[in-house]
């Protein structure tokens, strides 16, 4: 029972972290690990448990009466990146099972640190090379294609490398590309998700108990992210990202 509340309560926080500004793997995945779930079988797991949560973080953010919408990213329909999204989700997912699992125990450490130093830097990375760079519609669809492999394969804060990558073709602000932000990273989970189900690399007990938490997050982080101010939410994702990212490399290296 304590295991179950634990892995709940884990699943809750990763999906309002999701729906506010991505990086709910921090949570689900460390805590997945921490209750004896091998490394790529807990990645995968925490990929099928989160995957809920995004949908309904969608569904909050385009229905009801704060919702903001869909719309085009840059001169890209909203459909091709879909499609980009899901083709680079399938290539990150066949890449993770062949993936030996001391592989990516060594690997994992530094992947956190990747999607932590996006957390921290990542906005203002964006509105830098913003200054200097603009990617024109058939670059933007390979960095997305990119981004898809990097979400199928582990996905720590791909959300807000989306937000930074779609910066350097669009004007709109954060809340108003969460919509599309949250939509193509289901995408990309959604295709992950058919590869490690058929694969057999779930643990169904603990992902379902990680989703039931996720989905009930999702949908109440939408709601909460519409009103929060950015900073704090970044201010808090951060410190977490930071904490778990110096526990894998002790876990790994100490």
């Amino acid at each position: 029972m304590i295991e179950t509340l634990f892995l709940f309560l884990a699943g809750l926080g990763a999906g309002t972290m999701n729906a506010i500004a991505g990086g709910g793997s921090f949570v689900s995945f460390p805590a997945l690990v921490a209750t004896g779930v091998p490394g790529v079988v807990a990645n995968a797991s925490s990929t099928v448990a989160l995957v809920t949560g995004t949908l309904a973080s969608s569904w909050a953010y385009t229905t009801g009466p704060h919702r903001v919408g869909l719309r085009r990213v840059g001169g890209l329909r909203f459909c091709d990146l879909l499609l980009v999204s899901v083709a680079g989700g399938f290539t990150g997912a066949v890449l993770l099972l062949a993936t030996p699992g001391a592989t990516f125990d060594a690997v994992i450490p530094w992947l956190l640190l990747v999607a932590t130093l996006v957390f921290a830097f990542g906005q203002r990375l964006g509105v830098a090379l913003r200054a200097r760079v603009r990617l024109g519609p058939g670059t933007a669809l390979v960095v997305q294609y990119v981004l898809g492999i990097y979400g199928g394969y582990f996905g720590g804060a791909v959300g807000l490398m989306m937000l930074a990558a779609w910066m350097l073709l669009d004007v709109a602000d954060f809340k108003a590309l969460n919509p599309a932000r949250t939509l193509a990273a289901s995408a990309m989970n959604l295709m992950a998700v058919a590869c490690f189900v058929v694969a057999g690399k779930v643990w169904w007990p603990q992902a379902l108990t990680v989703m039931a938490g996720a989905l009930t997050g999702g949908y109440l982080g939408a709601r909460i992210g519409q009103r929060l101010p950015p900073r704090v939410v970044r201010a808090v994702v951060t410190l977490v990202t930071v904490g778990i990212t110096a526990t894998f490399f002790v876990r790994a290296y100490g």
